[in-house]
């Protein structure tokens, strides 16, 4: 063991014992690091750059910029080559540094061959795997290279701190200034008026159980027993998201609700013909001609979204929680109807078996299946492929199960992503 490694090790040793005995279990050599040069040297493993290979402490320093020089407490996500450790170590206000780590191996790799002890024995420092927590601290930094690199046991972590930074991105596309937007409320207002509000709807089952069905490839396993049940005289409450309708309906199961707040969203999703007695909750960016050609009872409400301040004003309506998805306000309208639990369908947030959504062809939906490069872990423990924004979807309906605690929510696939916060349905999970 060489001095680097060894004045590293007793650090580890000493201060975090724990961590220091999981990264035993690494074995660095895996790791496929290369030197590469440019005016200076950095490491790239898998083809990315732990850092700067021209100036790391010039990275570094920009980097600790887009942090608040007087924040006492900072964390950074990834442990890198410590440049950006000691960039924020030089800063008289710091009184904690969190530093979290990303990818056990390639820390283990790091500390083996270069010297990190000027930031490893900071007592301002302390330093912890990422996926011990179950949420992102704020404020943060998050290494770019390791977002890529990060290891399967941080995965989770890894996906907050990228919608989290992606967040301002995501949201540009709703504004109240928008044209589109301006229009398709103005021309909904009079049904908005004339709807009764969504709140009517609240505490009216109260303990009664929830089946919320969303769109995902593995809702296509269970349309069989979910028509049984549908046609049980004692049953749960069929909550529905709108793409999920017309695969509903071809299998002969009808549900309760219909939720829908897209204004993508036509006809050709929710199709007026057999829509006697179905429950409809919209968002009033619908488009008008479907809401009047929806032959059930219709009720309206809000997001917290900032397009609907003007109109909320005009025609006051409760408020269900929105945080990208369909889903969010259809989990959120089964617990503010008094759900006793709630059973999650198609809630996939991935594309198990290579497919996109349920009852759909390839596109239908939005993005193709090439185009998803993303993954998350399935109910396996291994990897499925997804896309972007559909991480950021599963983060938030994990946060809004984490907020309701006196719920139980359980989910029917392995297939799909892992949920945090919810239990295996032993009844539907093969």
């Amino acid at each position: 063991m060489n001095p680097v490694s060894v004045s590293n090790v007793q650090l580890l040793q000493s201060r975090w014992p724990a961590l220091f005995a999981r990264l035993q279990l690494e074995n660095p050599d895996t790791v496929p690091a290369q030197l590469v040069d440019g005016l200076g040297s950095t490491l790239s493993i898998q083809g990315v750059q732990l850092t700067s290979r021209h100036d790391r402490t010039a990275e570094a320093q920009l980097q600790a910029a887009s942090l608040a020089v007087d924040a006492p407490l900072i964390h950074v996500y990834g442990t890198g080559l410590g440049d950006l450790q000691l960039a924020l170590l030089k800063r008289p206000a710091l009184q904690r540094l969190t530093v979290h780590v990303l990818n056990s191996a390639v820390f283990a790799l790091v500390v083996q061959i270069l010297d990190q002890s000027d930031w490893l024995k900071d007592p301002r420092v302390e330093l912890v795997m990422a996926g011990d927590h179950a949420e992102i601290g704020l404020p943060f930094f998050a290494l770019p290279s390791e977002l890529v690199l990060a290891d399967d046991y941080n995965a989770k972590i890894r996906d907050r701190l990228i919608s989290e930074v992606h967040l301002a991105f995501n949201n540009r596309e709703f504004s109240a200034q928008d044209p589109v937007i301006v229009e398709r409320l103005a021309d909904t207002l009079p049904r908005v008026r004339h709807d009764p509000d969504v709140a009517q709807l609240f505490a009216t089952e109260p303990g009664r159980d929830f089946f919320v069905i969303a769109t995902g490839p593995s809702l296509e396993q269970h349309f069989a027993a979910l028509k049984r049940v549908r046609d049980q005289a004692r049953r749960p409450f069929f909550v529905c998201v709108d793409t999920a309708y017309r695969p509903l309906l071809a299998h002969g199961i009808v549900p309760d609700l219909v939720v829908s707040i897209d204004q993508r969203i036509s006809s050709r999703h929710l199709p007026s013909e057999g829509s006697d007695g179905v429950g409809l909750v919209y968002l009033p960016l619908l488009e008008r001609a479907l809401l009047e050609s929806w032959r059930g009872p219709r009720h309206v409400g809000y997001s917290a979204s900032p397009v609907y301040a003007q109109l909320r004003e005009q025609v006051p309506r409760a408020s269900l929680y929105v945080g990208g998805s369909v889903i969010h306000p259809a989990v959120d309208l089964a617990v503010k109807m008094g759900a006793g639990r709630v059973t999650l369908f198609g809630a996939d947030f991935a594309f198990p078996g290579d497919k996109t959504h349920a009852g759909w062809a390839d596109g239908d939906l939005g993005p193709q299946l090439q185009a998803a490069k993303h993954w998350v872990l399935d109910g396996h423990g291994q990897r499925v492929r997804t896309q972007l924004n559909f991480r950021s979807y599963l983060i938030e309906l994990e946060r809004f199960i984490a907020g309701h605690p006196q719920v139980p929510f359980f989910n029917t696939s392995r297939a799909g992503a892992m949920i945090a916060g919810t239990h295996l349905d032993p009844e539907w999970c093969q």
